[in-house]
């Protein structure tokens, strides 16, 4: 069988050997004699194994013990109507900034529940850049960014400080860099780019902003009660934190996000080059906003881009197409994608011209 590069924007590229621990897991997990999809959330193992991932998960980020890593359900979308009805009170003021798609969708749902200030956007530039120049209200709660956007390509390289706090989306650039956490009051973050499959998502919050708004809340959409159950109150996504576990404890194994980032860094830059060098194509991004993990180019004139998208799958490069919005193409380059698969992007690249 022709190896595949999987160079999807999400759900993306998967290490080989968490694929292999998960698929051993799913028979039997670590000797129990029962596939891990039927064991109880309570049994001694799958706390176990719950509780070693959040360890893994704040020793990756150096996340300080004044905040609580949750693993959630309903994807980073739930989070943006989740994160406002637990956080802002009745007529409090969070200012939003509108990088992408997703961003503006968090925009949209956190006006159900207070008074969002949209400071900056990208919009009429097709959101090629990240607004940096722009003036947040003396009387904000918290700034939202969208740090990486997977659909446009950019990536905040230097986060902005907030009159309030930091909120952070980072479901496409989460574990590919070092972050302070302690610039953010919440951080949240989507599995299925950068840490595992579909299905669950992590809140790292800051445990004296959980209760904030002093909402009577629907008990799933409670953090509270997540946080004082250890994300167990009800039965969680076992198999997606399973993977999760694993491809942390390969990533620490790696040498850690400070290792990634620096493998990261090598592989965007020389797509970038490519792009840069051959006349067939251009980046529609501005240089300094561009991101490491998600790379939109398209052709520089006219060009046939099914039959290029075509010429890559021949070669066992897919789902390399652009955004229906932006058309073009796309390589997401995640940390699970490796250096092998870049350089046969590029040379695939070279002999298309």
């Amino acid at each position: 069988m022709q190896k595949k590069f999987n160079f999807s924007a999400g759900p993306a590229v998967l290490p080989d050997d968490v694929l292999k621990q998960a698929a051993a897991a799913a028979v039997d997990f670590n000797g129990h004699g029962m596939s891990i999809l039927e064991m109880s959330h309570r049994s001694a193992p799958i706390v176990n194994m719950v509780s070693e991932t959040r360890q893994l998960v704040r020793h990756l980020l150096n996340v300080p013990d004044y905040y609580k890593i949750l693993f959630l359900q309903g994807g980073a979308s739930l989070q943006f109507s989740m994160i406002p009805m637990n956080i802002l009170k009745d007529g409090e003021t969070a200012d939003y900034t509108d990088t992408g798609a997703w961003s503006a969708k968090a925009i949209r749902d956190a006006r159900h529940f207070g008074n969002v200030q949209v400071v900056c956007s990208s919009k009429a530039s097709v959101h090629n850049h990240i607004p940096k120049d722009f003036e947040q209200s003396p009387d904000q709660v918290y700034l939202h960014i969208t740090t990486n956007n997977t659909i446009f390509g950019t990536q905040w390289q230097e986060f902005p400080d907030a009159n309030g706090f930091l909120v952070g989306d980072m479901s496409s650039d989460i574990f590919s860099r070092p972050v302070d956490v302690s610039k953010f009051g919440i951080i949240y973050a989507g599995a299925q780019k950068n840490m595992g499959p579909a299905g669950v998502t992590m809140v790292i919050v800051r445990k004296d902003l959980i209760g904030r708004s002093e909402r009577d809340l629907s008990t799933m959409l409670d953090f509270a009660v997540h946080a004082d159950k250890d994300s167990m109150y009800n039965t969680p996504p076992i198999f997606a934190i399973f993977v999760v576990n694993r491809t942390l404890q390969w990533l620490k194994e790696l040498g850690g996000v400070d290792a990634m980032h620096k493998q990261n860094k090598t592989k965007a830059k020389l797509l970038y080059e490519e792009i840069e060098r051959n006349p067939l194509f251009k980046s529609p991004v501005a240089e300094k906003d561009r991101s490491l993990m998600n790379v939109p180019f398209v052709f520089a004139e006219s060009g046939d881009e099914k039959h290029f998208l075509d010429y890559c799958a021949d070669r066992g490069l897919v789902t390399l197409k652009g955004h229906r919005s932006v058309g073009g193409f796309r390589a997401s380059i995640y940390n699970a994608m490796p250096m092998e698969g870049v350089e046969s992007l590029v040379e695939a690249m070279q002999q298309y011209k």
